[in-house]
């Protein structure tokens, strides 16, 4: 029995050592990428955005046809599209013709072996070009606003001191269910302490950076919360698809979706209100 412990013991140990190494090669990458700009944030950002979309054409594909190509095309094109500074009408221009293409290929299909599937393809594969692609087009795209890189600093590390401190608090103390039909794991516990690591790292950011505290509270806040949400909407993918992760390119995290999560929501909303609200 202390054999079978001891070697259990070491597998968690191995794993989370692995966890640890990867995690923290990726917050390298990606801090880096931020600090830098220019063409290394947003060749970063565009790899980042194609695996995730990959891993989530493969989650929908266990239920749907896709045309994953039409789609992973399209999200390179919006990329480089947005890298350019061409604007958001020509990428809105490709998500059109993706649509289009989309539907043409049912069309081929449906004239060829009988059977279509027009209304799950045009609707998962554009799903992904808009969960997935849109979000990273924003982060790209605000790192070329004055305090750009402050607020992507903000955005990524505020969420990942969120994950860390609900899963530890979780882990401790949690006995309140969250959303126990989509992530059994998660608690109120790990909730609430989750939105205080947020908030607290950006109290941390503020004083390094010495800016106007209103913005970084809020994206602290923000993180804290809508981050938590954007994790729930991803377990509920994978509980559908019934897998654990959606994939394993990242060693002891799983997929780049699985590890990006959280972000694609915060991003959208900190664009939002920097953009539209000012």
């Amino acid at each position: 029995m202390k054999e079978e412990k001891g070697g259990e013991e070491r597998i968690i140990s191995k794993e989370m050592v692995k966890r640890i190494g990867s995690g923290a090669m990726i917050v390298l990458f990606v801090v880096s990428g931020i600090l830098i700009g220019n063409w290394a944030w947003d060749i970063i950002a565009s790899l980042i955005a194609l695996c995730s979309l990959w891993e989530l054409y493969q989650l929908l594909y266990t239920k749907y046809k896709l045309s994953r190509g039409w789609g992973l095309a399209g999200g390179a094109l919006m990329l480089i599209t947005v890298s350019a500074g061409l604007g958001p009408t020509v990428t809105l221009s490709i998500m059109t013709m993706i649509a289009i293409l989309v539907l043409f290929t049912e069309i081929i299909r449906r004239q060829v072996t009988g059977h279509s599937y027009a209304l799950w393809n045009l609707g998962g594969t554009l799903s992904g070009l808009v969960y997935v692609i849109l979000p990273w087009c924003f982060m790209i795209l605000l790192r070329s606003r004055p305090h750009g890189e402050i607020y992507l600093l903000t955005i990524f590390l505020s969420t990942w001191s969120c994950d860390v401190g609900a899963y530890v608090a979780g882990s401790m103390f949690g006995e309140s269910p969250l959303c126990d039909k989509v992530s059994p794991a998660k608690s109120w516990e790990g909730f609430w302490a989750g939105l205080a690591a947020s908030v607290l790292c950006s109290a941390i950011l503020l004083i390094i950076f010495a800016i106007a505290p209103f913005p970084l509270f809020i994206l602290g806040a923000l993180c804290g919360v809508a981050g938590q949400i954007g994790d729930l909407a991803e377990s509920v993918l994978k509980r559908e698809a019934k897998v654990k992760d959606t994939g394993s390119l990242i060693p002891g995290h799983g997929g780049f979706l699985d590890r990006f999560d959280s972000i694609l929501i915060n991003a959208t909303l900190t664009f939002f209100i920097i953009e539209v609200i000012g």
